[in-house]
């Protein structure tokens, strides 16, 4: 593809998210590109980046857009985000839209003024509001400056920039020295990540599925700070472990590997479309003390398995605030009202797995948000109605699992987050019934 015909991709592909605005982004494209495959694996990748810009610096790009009196669409988002990200000059931004076959048509008189305008102008300004300055929605100001204070510039800032590829090596095929060194004799080089002991950290984004390493179930994708969170659970060889918003399994092949695939791990999940998609996971991962369990309303399996478990991992359902700069569509597409319908949802989850802990056992409670109504609200709430249970501190859940230093937070929760730690925004409480 030229590169203008990839400007134009790119501006059909934002259109086509625009188009489904409650679904995820990568989900769009995936179909975008399934219907392109003349598209080749560069011009994919081109085209993705500049459409993922594109949507990662949207509130900034239409706040410029407006100053110039442009409406902020895909067309012109495009042409602000070459002006105002990669400074490109208008002479260039003019020549990128030459009209034909495959490339946008040209530029008319009141877009070339709005070009000649932006041209120099700094994508973050200080006559911003600060929520567009922050590249923050409105609503989500005051809960980021409530979980960061005065980190929350730097932690914006870093949930701008695109995420690196974290992997998981996995223990049942082998350690992660022999995953790194499988990796690098395909060309894949691989830094170990500082806290996860079995985290695998790529700079650049790679074609990683299909390489032999992942294909043969040495590594999962997996960002460390998710890692973690298998790792807090702490589950050994012969203990009987839920797994209860398991999604495709991505923490359950973590923890079946903690656990040697010794003793029996159930995976639970309301969507059945989700734990099928597990299935093929668990097999490559060589997974086999793992069953699934496809929770229904009216659904008795919590009361009759009531007690029966060493430890319950409750990934819970969250707005993914903490994942921003992996999926950046995701912070246009969340409201308030997500907010609280979620709230609601972690409670009521939080309250059902209560009983399913045995006495002396432990509840892992995690999201990838870094709002604190999802997270420290959830827990000192759960708390008050749940005088069974205790916080076990993070320096202690910690140290029941590994001799390594920890991660530094604040507190007797671990949250994670992109500036201070180079993950996505998590949060784990772990809360122990007592004996």
């Amino acid at each position: 593809m030229t590169p203008s015909a990839r400007i134009a991709a790119a501006i059909a592909l934002v259109a086509d998210v625009d188009a489904t605005p409650r679904r995820p982004a990568d989900a769009t494209a995936n179909d975008f590109f399934r219907g392109r495959r003349y598209i080749g694996s560069g011009d994919r990748r081109a085209v993705a980046e500049r459409a993922w810009g594109v949507l990662r610096q949207r509130l900034r790009l239409t706040w410029h857009l407006e100053q110039v009196g442009l409406p902020a669409r895909p067309r012109q988002l495009v042409m602000a985000h070459l002006l105002l990200v990669d400074e490109w000059t208008p002479d260039r931004v003019d020549q990128a839209f030459p009209g034909g076959r495959f490339n946008p048509p040209p530029l008319d008189p009141g877009e070339r003024r709005a070009v000649e305008a932006l041209a120099g102008r700094k994508l973050a300004s200080s006559d911003m509001p600060e929520a567009i300055r922050l590249n923050l929605p409105d609503w989500a100001l005051e809960p980021f400056r409530a979980r960061f204070g005065a980190d929350l510039a730097e932690e914006a800032l870093a949930m701008d920039a695109s995420a690196p590829l974290d992997l998981r090596a996995n223990l049942l095929r082998g350690t992660r020295e022999e995953a790194a060194a499988a990796l690098a004799a395909e060309g894949i080089n691989t830094t170990m990540t500082p806290w996860s002991p079995w985290g695998l950290r790529i700079s650049d984004r790679r074609p990683i599925l299909a390489s032999k390493a992942f294909l043969e179930g040495l590594v999962e994708v997996q960002d460390e700070g998710s890692q973690l969170i298998a790792l807090l659970t702490g589950a050994k060889p012969g203990m009987r472990v839920a797994d209860y918003c398991a999604g495709a399994a991505g923490k359950t092949l973590a923890v079946a590997a903690t656990m040697a695939n010794k003793g029996r791990i159930v995976a639970c999940d309301v969507s059945n479309t989700r734990l099928e998609g597990a299935v093929k996971r668990l097999r490559r991962a060589g997974v086999d003390n793992a069953e699934r369990h496809l929770l229904e309303q009216g659904d008795r399996w919590v009361k009759r398995r009531a007690g029966q478990f060493d430890r319950v991992l409750v990934d819970a359902p969250c707005t993914g605030t903490g994942t921003w700069r992996r999926n950046p569509d995701a912070r246009l597409r969340t409201t308030p009202r997500d907010v609280m319908e979620l709230a609601a949802k972690q409670q009521d989850i939080l309250d059902t797995t209560a009983g399913l802990v045995a006495k002396g056992g432990r509840l892992v409670y995690a999201t990838c948000s870094v709002l604190p109504e999802e997270n420290v609200a959830q827990v000192e709430g759960f708390l008050a109605r749940h005088p069974e249970y205790e916080t076990v501190p993070f320096a202690q859940a910690w140290a029941d699992v590994s001799d390594a230093p920890p991660p530094e937070v604040e507190g007797p929760f671990m949250q994670l987050s992109p500036h201070r730690h180079g993950t996505d925004g998590f949060f784990t409480a772990v809360l122990q019934r007592r004996a």
